[in-house]
């Protein structure tokens, strides 16, 4: 069967791999219809990630259908349509044993760490499997960048009279104020590309350009945001977003970068403000995100404005990390419908 698995940074190649063995206990054989590209992959690409080790097959937002069942396996059923949590928790360590399992001290990540979905078919932990009945495949491999906008608001733990801050108008951004949406007050969004504002802008957000205007701009619309989201990865941008929360605020850190990141702590100290991380998501935040979905309370399929094959993803993903301003988001179509 086809793959495309990235032999080192700036080399990846669609080859010809073993077909999975049969399902074991508790595993599930699927066949991968729809994979995401995201900012993760083009990181990867470029040798800039912070997790992946090589060679690897990227992919880890996931539509599949089950093909085949092990023994033991209740969840799904041959035939089901679902989403994939690429995230593989050993449930053993002190996070996991504390319900955090988002940041066990063991994760493994399809596409990153381990293996991932761009391939015809693999093998999975049948728990990773959300059935999406009704859902189009679109939809459900864009649950896992929903998915971690949910838990990065969760973090944040906003409040109806919250301003909130979005730095980063990529999916990952997007995604926050999707999921924050009609539960604050106020959602601004900025972002250095001119498109991106536009988009964020046709979504129904406010949206301004992240320049050195930036504070001004916030002060004139009201003062400082209470909750502020990082979502760039920037390490100029999140330095910055210290700068930019309100006295008693919160700041959420969604990306990363590599390297230390310094901030003035007489500032930090004097205002109190509430710095956290937030990786990957939960299964909670998971079912929270389908619910939204299936109810039309969050929708991402708008966001899709490029698509390719297994087949030529060796050519375009190049292509597409040199313009992320431009690609929202790449969709890999692997066969199996809509």
């Amino acid at each position: 069967m086809l793959a495309a698995r990235l032999l080192r940074p700036g080399r990846i190649e669609t080859v010809e791999v073993p077909e999975p063995p049969e399902p074991l206990l508790g595993e599930a054989l699927v066949a991968v219809r729809r994979v995401g590209i995201c900012g993760t992959d083009h990181h990867a690409l470029a040798g800039q990630q912070n997790f992946v080790r090589y060679p690897r097959i990227l992919g880890h937002e996931l539509a599949v259908d089950v093909l085949g069942i092990g023994p033991g396996v209740e969840n799904v059923r041959v035939g089901d349509r679902c989403a994939v949590l690429p995230y593989v928790s050993c449930g053993r360590c002190a996070p996991c044993l504390r319900g955090r399992g988002n940041c066990c001290e063991r994760i493994e990540v399809l596409g990153v760490t381990i293996d991932g979905g761009l391939c015809e078919r693999m093998v999975l932990p049948a728990g990773l499997l959300h059935r999406g009945p009704g859902f189009s495949l679109d939809q459900l491999a864009l649950v896992e960048t929903l998915g971690i906008g949910w838990h990065a608001v969760a973090r944040g733990g906003p409040v109806h009279d919250d301003s909130v801050l979005v730095l980063g108008a990529g999916p990952i951004g997007l995604a926050v104020a999707e999921c924050a949406r009609g539960r604050v007050a106020e959602i601004t969004i900025a972002d250095i590309h001119p498109a991106r504002q536009a988009f964020a802008s046709s979504q129904g957000f406010a949206a301004v350009p992240a320049n050195d205007d930036l504070p001004d701009r916030l002060r004139d619309r009201g003062g400082q945001p209470t909750l502020v989201f990082d979502a760039t990865g920037s390490r100029a941008s999140m330095e910055r977003a210290f700068t930019l929360v309100a006295t008693g605020g919160t700041l959420v850190m969604i990306g990363h970068t590599t390297g230390v990141l310094t901030f003035d702590n007489p500032g930090f100290h004097a205002r109190e403000l509430d710095v956290r991380g937030a990786r990957n998501a939960l299964p909670a935040d998971w079912t929270a995100v389908l619910d939204a979905v299936s109810t039309g309370t969050v929708d991402a399929t708008s966001w899709i404005n490029n698509r390719c094959t297994l087949e030529s993803i060796s050519d375009d993903l190049p292509e597409l990390a040199g313009k992320p301003h431009v690609v929202l988001k790449a969709m890999v179509d692997i066969g199996g419908g809509t």
